[in-house]
């Protein structure tokens, strides 16, 4: 029962200079159902704490899109110049973990063990940044009991006893006598902002619609007879007989693990101490997890997240992608049909609060998108005559981004509209392209060109999808172009068009126009764009 090392604390140097953009984020908070101004508790930082995953089993799509969503409100955090402290907690003991292991053969903890680097591995591959601090629930049992004991302390939670007057294991929340439960979710209290919150407040549970949760089935612990009110759950819980030995922990209150909810409130104020920026997660976890977090947490005596972030479902013709429904989606078999790059991209093309359909169009749409990227990046990079550092890139301020883009980030990070501000800049950036060898600055023009570059490069980078980071360009992406047969289909058509190219232009060198324009208009009717530059002509798909 041993704590890892005391953090050092990130939150005590002097404050950084933040860019001006900063000054217009706004974001949505789940309590107020409100959008309002962001203003770090802090000046110059942002603590973030993320409830990851239960590693029970591998991740699917569903998983991952949450973990993408909040990596892409952390990296605009970075861009606006903030020093941020990410929290992203590993849950490895639960009922579901337990009963699965068993059910396998498998010690709790190998599984546990197991899952936990596959979700690693699907992070690392669709570009997610590694947590600051990525705690482990079995890591802070001593956090977890100290917290129980000020909360029974505090008069708001109460230990169950045998007939003998003996602790059983069994603790819990007496919400009773918390008067602000339900101030995160009850949305009677509350005004619906806009469409997104209707969807969610609909689809999503709450204290107003907790009902047969399909998505948040009830811990048994929470249905013991021994509670003193429907709505008490249980902070700390009594082995069932099949928990192995080693799943078991002695306390004052009696032998046994703890409740699904403490976990979060004990590693949240170890590695962020007190009142931190933002608390997030997915749209289920928003009732009973964060309702009874937020409870807990302040019942011992702390501060809770100054602001609640909950990121919307991926779909599957409308319905929850979910294991236990049937319809979920393993990461590592969406990444053998599709490229990385175009996963993430696809993951992350709709803003936050708004339900994800995943789909065939959804993904065939995210590789157009690469291919227009893609596309652009080498043809300017190879007019200019290098491609920009990653340094450059990385060091680019908000500031310096165009206003159309930072304005759809500062909008509740709204990536679609930041999305459209990127194919404008490349649009902005092929009309440069096509009318290079026509200038005779140029130098200036070429300039323009390099400009129009690092912006797009730099806009991509926010989002994660800079072609030239990684780890798209280390192949993990598989080779960023597709995977599999898609790559080879490129390959093969890369040749057949590089012919045609070639041909069309020894034609125009020998001015047959005649001849390159039945060429460049067959090229045209099979779907494929040509632009002409001073470097020659390339091509890409329509």
């Amino acid at each position: 029962m041993t704590n890892t090392q005391e953090p050092q604390n990130t939150n005590t140097s002097g404050a950084l200079a933040a860019a001006k953009a900063a000054a217009g984020l706004k974001l949505y908070d789940t309590a107020s159902h409100a959008v309002s101004s962001f203003t770090p508790i802090k000046p110059g930082q942002v603590g973030i704490y993320v409830c990851g995953a239960t590693v029970q089993s591998s991740p699917h799509i569903g998983h991952i899109r949450a973990a993408v969503a909040f990596d892409v409100v952390r990296r605009w955090f970075e861009r606006l110049g903030y020093k941020v402290t990410f929290v992203r907690n590993v849950t490895d003991i639960d009922d579901k973990i337990l009963d699965k292991a068993a059910a396998a053969g498998q010690q709790w903890w190998e599984r546990a063990y197991i899952y936990e680097r596959e979700f690693t591995e699907a992070y690392s591959k669709l570009g997610v940044e590694p947590p600051t601090y990525e705690p482990r629930a079995t890591g802070h049992m001593i956090d977890m009991i100290d917290l129980i004991k000020k909360i029974i302390d505090n008069g708001h939670a109460y230990v169950v006893r045998d007939a003998d007057g003996n602790p059983t294991g069994n603790v819990y929340f007496d919400v009773a006598s918390w008067p602000h439960y339900g101030e995160l979710t009850h949305q009677k209290q509350t005004a619906v902002s806009d469409a997104a919150s209707e969807v969610t407040d609909a689809m999503g549970p709450s204290v107003d619609n907790a009902g047969n949760d399909k998505y948040n089935p009830v811990d048994p612990a929470d249905m013991s007879p021994d509670k003193h009110d429907p709505r008490d759950f249980a902070l700390w819980k009594a082995p069932k007989d099949s928990d192995p030995l080693d799943a078991r922990w002695n306390t004052p209150f009696g032998t046994g693990r703890p409740g699904w909810h403490i976990e979060c409130s004990a590693m949240s104020h170890r590695y962020l101490k007190d009142m931190f920026d933002i608390h997030g997660g997915g749209l289920d976890l928003r009732f009973p997890h964060h309702e009874n977090e937020m409870a807990q947490t302040r019942a011992a005596g702390y501060d809770s997240a100054a602001r609640w972030m909950h990121s919307a479902w991926v779909t599957a013709k409308g319905e929850k992608m979910s294991k236990s429904l049937g319809n979920g989606l393993s990461v590592p078999a969406v990444l053998a049909e599709h490229s990385a790059w175009v996963v993430r991209y696809a993951l992350g093309s709709v803003q936050y609060r708004s339900m994800l359909e995943w789909s065939d169009q959804t993904l065939a749409e995210a590789q157009s998108a690469y291919d227009r990227v893609a596309n652009f990046i080498e043809r300017a990079g190879a007019a200019v005559g290098e491609q920009p550092s990653r340094e450059e890139i990385m060091a680019i301020s908000a500031d310096a981004l165009p206003a159309d883009f930072v304005a759809a980030m500062n909008d509740d990070i709204n990536v679609s509209g930041a999305s459209a501000a990127i194919f404008t800049a490349i649009r902005s950036g092929n009309t440069l392209l096509s009318k290079l060898a026509d200038r005779a600055d140029s130098d200036v023009a070429k300039a323009e060109v390099r400009e129009a570059l690092v912006n797009v490069r730099a806009m991509l980078d926010t989002l994660g999808l800079d072609p030239l980071a990684e780890p798209w360009v280390s192949g993990a992406a598989g080779g960023a172009a597709g995977a599999g047969a898609d790559s080879a289909e490129h390959d093969a058509l890369d040749k057949l068009v590089s012919e045609q190219l070639a041909e069309r232009a020894e034609a125009r060198k020998a001015k047959d126009f005649a001849r390159a324009d039945a060429i460049r208009d067959a090229l045209g009717a099979a779907g494929i764009a040509i632009e002409d530059g001073p470097q020659g002509s390339t091509w890409s798909l329509k």
